[in-house]
């Protein structure tokens, strides 16, 4: 069901975020996003002269690698298009988040290592669904290990979510096990 029908009003910019997962044959994952900023009207900017009505104001890209565990073996940032010429210096911070894993404490290791003027806001807005893009790419391979292991600990996935909540009936039927709900 789409949203309730908007007030009268003026479509005036586009942010469209992409991002894909993949496995690759060395048994690492992949994980893009892709980030652009549009505006419906052209405008002038001291750095690129003029920004036109269509063209990207900003156009990004990030590239993390990372193993089963969720920790980060490599990550590539990359600004093609930004409203400065020094956002692009900005990208290579990015690497300081090698050797991180994804999970609790995440979105605060990030901002301590590149937020505010240790990076770019943006590229720092695309690691939250790249975060959540790894856990959707790599959930079958984690229930596939989970499966194998002698006595399964608890899911991760279990309380990320109102659906996922220990007590709902999702957790009940899919690991009753761990279900915490009425019984």
């Amino acid at each position: 069901m789409p949203l309730s029908p908007a007030a009268p009003r003026e479509h005036l910019h586009t942010r469209t975020i992409t991002c894909k997962g993949y496995r690759r044959r060395d048994g690492l994952w992949d994980i893009e996003a892709h980030m652009t900023d549009i505006k419906t009207y052209s405008f002038d900017n001291r750095d690129r002269g003029a920004i036109q009505a269509g063209e990207p104001v900003h156009e990004m890209w990030v590239r993390m690698t990372l193993d089963l565990d969720f920790e980060i073996h490599d990550l590539e940032a990359v600004t093609d298009l930004s409203p400065f010429h020094i956002c692009k210096e900005a990208t290579a911070g990015m690497k300081r988040l090698i050797g991180l894993k994804i999970g609790p404490g995440w979105r605060r290791k990030v901002h301590d290592l590149v937020g505010r003027t240790a990076g770019c806001t943006h590229l720092v807005e695309l690691l939250g669904p790249l975060a959540t893009t790894a856990y959707q790419t790599l959930h079958a391979a984690l229930e596939e290990r989970a499966e194998s292991q002698p006595s399964r600990d608890r899911p991760p996935i279990i309380d990320t979510c109102h659906a996922l909540a220990s007590d709902s009936p999702i957790v009940k039927l899919e690991w009753p096990r761990f279900y915490t709900g009425e019984q």
